[in-house]
């Protein structure tokens, strides 16, 4: 049974959006444990907020399977693939980590680099999974949050309940 944490953002109707995500995830994989929810500027374009958690969950499937899975829930909430990178959405999802596994093979790649990159994943990570060890990088989840300039990237706790 894999560990596995993703990465839930939005910022097109984000609590309907976070909630339809999160109910689908419960429904496929039962019990979750999420982090608090987050609310940070977007990056990369000007937009509205996002809201932003992660979510952890055991899984019997495969990285790949659980990618297909996500692709699945972005479809769900109309999201359109385009050619902006950075752009409004109304589900951004990404698989983290996956056990301790590093995989770079389309589409997965495990852990993502955004862990170590933005406030908005690993401060939820970090709340979620403080003592979980990168498997890169060898440190703990709080042991880079600590590390990390918080100020770069702020974010607001929101008492969205999913």
């Amino acid at each position: 049974m894999a560990t596995v944490y993703l990465g839930l953002g939005s910022n097109i109707n984000a609590e309907e959006n976070l909630g339809l995500a999160v109910r689908e995830l419960r429904q496929r994989y039962g019990e979750l444990d999420t982090s608090a929810v987050y609310r940070s500027a977007a990056v990369g374009f000007e937009g509205d907020d996002f809201l932003n958690l992660v979510v952890r969950l055991r899984s019997e499937e495969t990285a790949l399977e659980i990618c297909e899975e996500i692709e699945r829930l972005h479809n769900l909430s109309g999201r359109v693939r385009g050619s902006q990178k950075w752009a409004a959405r109304p589900l951004d999802i990404d698989l983290l980590l996956y056990n301790d596994l590093v995989i770079d093979e389309r589409p997965v790649r495990v852990p993502r680099s955004d862990i170590l990159e933005y406030s908005f994943v690993l401060r939820p990570l970090a709340e979620l999974a403080p003592d979980l060890v990168h498997p890169v990088t060898g440190k703990t989840m709080l042991r880079h949050w600590q590390e990390f300039d918080a100020d770069s990237h702020p974010l607001e706790p929101v008492g969205v309940i999913l």
